[in-house]
């Protein structure tokens, strides 16, 4: 299955959810966004008011489809 950027985008949407954020702002403490650069993709989650994010996975900018079934892994262990 491709892994498109809207798939990451729904993810990180459903992400936020679960953890309390509707339609979190840019920034909004303790939510999370996608980061691409370098031909790959991120997971950040902001750690406070001025935009300063600490990486999720702590893996670098990673394919689509891998970063999709960190996300995956990540929410099955939010919701236990």
């Amino acid at each position: 299955m491709r892994i498109t950027e809207k798939d990451l985008e729904a993810k990180v949407i459903r992400l936020n959810k679960t953890v309390g954020f509707n339609n979190p702002k840019w920034s909004e403490i303790g939510s999370y966004s996608l980061s691409y650069a370098y031909g790959g993709v991120n997971l950040h989650q902001f750690t406070n008011a001025a935009g300063g994010v600490k990486e999720v996975f702590s893996c670098g900018h990673v394919p689509k489809k891998e970063l999709y079934n960190l996300i995956s892994a990540y929410e099955a262990g939010l919701s236990k």
